[in-house]
């Protein structure tokens, strides 16, 4: 998405107060940037948005008087996790009689709806419905796909492809197909992300994030970033959706897949995309914005009424694994436990209020939600400027929950097994990958056991 490569961070190799301090940095250079660029950016900086009990400790909260949490509701069975009413039968609904925002089916049936040209498809795409990247093994969850970036380094900065770093795979014409230019030798893929839980993810408070951020030993520190909640007039949250952590709000980032994966515009991103910065009105019969906003919020509400991924059967080498996980340093970037802040607190800069179904509820995603560099970055920064070039090494911790449905892993999905997944990891995570390579083969065994439960 071409959104994707259009926020701020804070610098990874810094002192340690700029990384305490980073939400008021990016403020002041949001005043001072003029170009294009500036409605990707954040006007402020994060709210509070705390809590009644520690964060990312579900041992803490449980054993506080003043908040009672529970489990997140976990299941693959395309149901409701209560945010939403299940509504009518979902074989029932056709175009004719789906309702947006009715109901978790009639969301979902958008969800999973195929848009063609007379909807705005396109000119340049990759995929005609949600679903076709977010699907496995119910929809809502991962899949093979993956989306094409690139650009080049001249004289040490970064510049993106013409018309932005991601390059479509399709078109609705075979004159306007976008091509990878030769000088563009820097060149990734990025696999579609499990959406299955984000409504727990997106209610996790932005002081949830700084409190993992500041427990964390300075040497894998990960860093928060401030990104804007569109929806709400551009005000900073700590991002946490995308492999960038481009996103902190389901709605914008509903909006920007829709128009950066399937072509079509929305009052979010009203603006048609380029074929290798080549205008392509000529092809778009559609006047823009060609979503009027309601499909956009059915996407982000089916995204916050789905259940998080269920772990798989319990043994007692995963429960081995589980521990030597924890041992050797696994979980100080790949957290296990997070508790969602409070229901009735406002996040996403006022745009959306945490409901019962949502708030105080225990997940474990495995994962901080934070940037690290782990020796995997792709090369390509959050901004095509010298003032960002750090940022291009480094990558959102995956969420390990739901990782047995993956046979493609990493960010690029061009690693196949566990095994060499985590031997892949370097950078802040050497010293973890060490432990690991230490281990005797049946303590290696009994933690891909464990990762297999996930």
């Amino acid at each position: 998405m071409q959104a994707l490569k259009l926020f701020v961070v804070a610098a990874f190799a810094v002192m340690i107060s700029f990384s305490f301090f980073h939400s008021t940095k990016v403020s002041s250079q949001v005043r001072q940037t003029t170009d294009s660029n500036d409605r990707f950016l954040p006007r402020t900086p994060v709210e509070v948005e705390r809590q009644s009990a520690s964060a990312f400790s579900a041992q803490a909260a449980t054993t506080t008087t003043t908040l009672t949490v529970t489990e997140a509701p976990a299941a693959f069975d395309n149901k409701t996790n209560g945010y939403l009413t299940q509504g009518p039968a979902f074989d029932t609904l056709n175009e004719d009689t789906v309702v947006a925002g009715r109901s978790f089916n009639d969301n979902r049936f958008i969800f999973e709806e195929t848009e063609i040209i007379a909807d705005g498809l396109g000119p340049t795409y990759n995929a005609q419905s949600c679903r076709e990247c977010h699907q496995n093994v119910v929809t809502g969850g991962a899949s093979q796909i993956a989306e094409h970036r690139t650009g080049h380094m001249t004289n040490g900065q970064f510049f993106e492809a013409p018309g932005g770093s991601l390059v479509h795979s399709r078109a609705t014409d075979a004159a306007i197909v976008e091509r990878v230019n030769f000088q563009d030798d820097i060149r990734t893929f990025r696999i579609s992300t499990n959406t299955l839980g984000d409504g727990f993810v997106e209610a996790i408070a932005n002081d949830t994030l700084l409190d993992i951020r500041n427990a964390q030993p300075f040497s894998m520190r990960g860093i928060a970033i401030t990104v804007p909640v569109l929806e709400a007039g551009n005000i900073g949250r700590i991002g946490r959706f995308g492999w960038k952590a481009q996103h902190a709000s389901l709605q914008s980032f509903a909006a920007d897949a829709y128009l950066n994966e399937m072509g079509i515009t929305s009052p979010l991103f009203p603006k048609e995309n380029t074929s290798g910065g080549n205008d392509v009105s000529a092809y778009d019969t559609v006047a823009d914005p060609e979503d009027d906003g309601d499909d956009v919020t059915a996407f982000a509400d089916f995204m916050r009424a789905t259940k998080v991924p269920p772990r798989g059967p319990i043994t007692s080498s995963v429960t081995a694994g589980d521990s030597i996980f924890r041992q050797i340093g696994c979980n100080v970037c790949h957290t296990p436990t997070i508790v969602t802040a409070d229901p009735g607190t406002r996040i996403n800069g006022g745009a959306f209020t945490v409901p019962a179904a949502l708030g105080d509820k225990i997940i474990h995603p495995y994962s901080d939600y934070l940037l690290h560099d782990i020796g995997t970055g792709d090369g390509i920064p959050f901004l095509p400027t010298s003032d960002y070039a750090f940022s291009a090494n480094t990558i959102r911790t995956a969420p390990l929950w739901g990782l047995r449905t993956r046979n493609r892993m990493m960010h690029d999905g061009l690693t196949f097994t566990l095994q060499e997944a985590i031997l892949r990891h370097a950078g802040q995570a050497s010293a973890v990958t060490a432990r690991f390579q230490q281990l005797s083969g049946t303590q290696q065994s009994q933690l891909r056991a464990f990762l297999n439960s996930l």
